[in-house]
């Protein structure tokens, strides 16, 4: 019996794919036989995170991309498509976080740069991604598909955080929409909600005994999330078991928002 979780011959991108929640996916579609391909900004970052994939046992390289630039993440694709003849996967995960005390403090550029990672980097990526893939299915090899990483921000209200929400919910959108569109060539178009999950981004809350206890402590799970919990939903949604889901909010949380 074909098994349906092997990524062997697969290739998956994964932008922010250097670290967090970025780096467990990238290492679940690796431990399934996927070639993997990472974009990060942090050049030191990509080469470790490059060198601990590598002992997966596939093919891995990682790539100097600030998605918020069209241009760049059009260069990425191009590169890559050179590199390893396909794409199967892109998941969109890179991600910025602007922390302000109030909406009132949020200023319009840190309204732009939020969004021009957040949202206008899932569109670019997703978006490339897409063209490769319905050129191959035009030629006879239908299939991919495409993850935006969102957030429970997109669900639930995040006070102090409405910028960032903002951004999370119009990928649930997005991804939505496309899901739609691209269904007629066998494309998955899905996203997934993280909730409290250690990463660099969520340090200074892991530190913080008051949100520890007030927030963390409502989790039903039971504490925070590590980004080795996103590994098995990555290989899923990059696997031929996922064949016929599509245009689903996957929410990764501890049970959170529904407590």
């Amino acid at each position: 019996m074909k098994n349906l979780f092997d990524l062997t011959g697969k290739v998956g991108l994964v932008t922010g794919g250097n670290g967090g929640i970025g780096l467990g996916m990238a290492e679940g579609m690796a431990q399934h036989g996927a070639d993997v391909v990472i974009w990060g900004t942090n050049p030191d970052k990509n080469a470790a995170a490059v060198e601990r994939l590598a002992k997966q046992g596939g093919r891995v390289t990682s790539r100097l991309v600030d998605v918020s630039d069209e241009a760049a993440v059009k260069e990425g694709i191009a590169a890559l498509l050179a590199e390893f003849g396909r794409l199967d996967t892109a998941i969109a995960n890179a991600g910025i976080s602007i922390r302000r005390d109030s909406l009132f403090d949020v200023s319009e550029e840190d309204f732009d740069k939020i969004e021009g990672v957040n949202l206008h980097g899932v569109v670019f990526t997703l978006r490339e991604a897409a063209w490769h893939m319905i050129e191959r299915a035009e030629a006879g090899d239908p299939g991919g598909s495409l993850v935006g990483i969102a957030s429970t921000s997109a669900i639930h209200g995040a006070a102090r955080n409405a910028h960032y929400g903002a951004t999370k919910g119009a990928v649930v959108s997005l991804v939505r929409a496309m899901a739609v569109e691209f269904a007629r060539y066998q494309i998955s178009v899905n996203s997934i909600c993280p909730g409290w999950v250690r990463s660099e981004m969520t340090e200074a809350s892991q530190a913080w005994d008051k949100f520890n206890d007030r927030v963390i402590g409502r989790v039903p799970m039971k504490g925070w999330g590590d980004p080795e919990d996103f590994a098995a939903i990555a290989a899923y949604l990059a696997s031929d078991a996922s064949r016929f889901h599509t245009g689903d909010t996957i929410v990764v949380d501890g049970g959170y928002t529904i407590y």
